[in-house]
């Protein structure tokens, strides 16, 4: 009986007992990966990616599908081998180094529109490994010259990697700890077209809100150039903007991110944005007064929003905002720490008109907690 490529350990061939998968995403049976790594080897057999984690991480699916197939007598639905034939075909185009560039291009197309249209096969491609070959496509060199071909190629393959990623385990992006993948990331945020900036702000949102990968969220953080060019893509209000902002928050959650952000700008950037929103970009600027708050326990920050000429007027733009009262609790918050410790502060508030804002706040149905927030704070004033 043929055994379903799928189901066969890339080194013995032989029908999986025990599958394991490495931190490059491909699957081995665990004896003949013991093997592989007690001889001295330290890559991955198919990708030949250096690994930076010999951990063993059983694959539970994978063993339920072929407990599954022995089960039905080798027999399983026809439709499940007819998504999987064609999904062998496209690896190999992508995986070839014989394979052409329009070649691997034509496979991402097809796997955007498989995935698009039938989102189950999401999981056949991540058993399969697609998810590191992907990555490694797509960090494994910039174009110098940027030409259209490679930016559709990239904007392609990052959208294919966005489908997956919810399927799969986001350690994979652990390929970014690698010097040049991670030099890659920065200059196609750097140099690339507005899709994939959009798709590398949705990467880092996925990245900050994994402990798997608390070492990659630590390495951009410290990037300056990736948190200068992300703060000035907030501050220009194009069709990124929002983008940035959810990136920027998720970045927040680290606390050496934060001091560096605002070393390179932050709160200039988020006022900058605050003053030039729109109300149906309401839920963003709360989103952006959420983190202006968050920083202010750094002194830097306390600074660069005092001296910003527009930077008290900006908060206290969001203390109340009519019919609505997003972000009202983080501008009154942040008016305290600022306006505690510094007259100037306190000058700039009651000439931007914060004495109105804030009883107009209080005769609305706002929380009880923010009420007496606003509350202190106009004693304070």
């Amino acid at each position: 009986m043929t055994i379903p490529h799928l189901f066969r350990c890339p080194i013995s061939l032989d029908l999986f007992t025990d599958p394991v998968t490495l931190c490059t995403g491909q699957t081995y049976d665990r004896s003949s990966i013991e093997k592989w790594l007690a001889a001295g080897n330290l890559t991955c057999p198919v990708t030949m990616q250096k690994l930076h984690d010999q951990s063993l991480v059983p694959n539970h699916n994978l063993r339920h599908l072929i407990q599954q197939w022995r089960q039905m007598g080798h027999r399983l639905d026809p439709d499940y081998f007819k998504a999987i034939d064609p999904l062998v075909a496209l690896k190999h185009s992508l995986a070839s180094p014989s394979a052409t560039f329009r070649e691997k291009f034509q496979a991402l197309q097809k796997i955007r529109v498989l995935t698009d249209e039938t989102p189950s096969t999401c999981s056949f491609l991540i058993e399969m490994g697609f998810l590191p070959l992907l990555l490694e496509l797509v960090f494994e060199m910039v174009d110098p010259g940027f030409s259209q071909d490679y930016v559709n190629f990239v904007e392609q393959g990052l959208a294919c990697i966005l489908r997956l990623l919810p399927f799969g385990e986001l350690e994979c992006l652990n390929i970014l700890k690698e010097g040049s993948k991670f030099e890659s990331f920065v200059l196609l945020f750097e140099h690339g077209s507005v899709v994939m900036k959009q798709s590398l702000c949705h990467i880092v949102g996925l990245i900050s809100s994994s402990s798997a990968t608390r070492e990659v969220c630590a390495m951009i953080g410290k990037n300056q150039r990736f948190l200068r060019m992300i703060i000035c893509v907030v501050k220009q209000n194009s069709e990124i903007s929002e983008a940035g902002i959810r990136a920027i928050s998720a970045l927040c959650c680290l606390e050496s991110n934060r001091e560096e952000l605002v070393q390179q700008g932050l709160i200039d950037g988020l006022v900058t944005y605050i003053l030039n929103s729109e109300r149906k970009e309401r839920s963003l600027a709360a989103m952006a007064m959420a983190r202006i708050e968050q920083v202010l326990g750094n002194g830097r920050a306390k600074e660069a929003l005092i001296k910003n000429p527009d930077g008290v007027r900006a908060v206290v733009k969001m203390v109340f905002r009519v019919s609505e009262q997003e972000g009202s609790e983080s501008a009154v918050e942040s008016l305290m720490k600022v306006c505690e410790e510094s007259l100037e502060a306190r000058e700039k508030a009651v000439v931007g008109g914060v004495l109105t804002q804030l009883l107009l706040l209080l005769q609305s149905q706002c929380s009880g907690r923010t009420k007496t927030k606003a509350t202190t704070l106009l004693k304070l004033l």
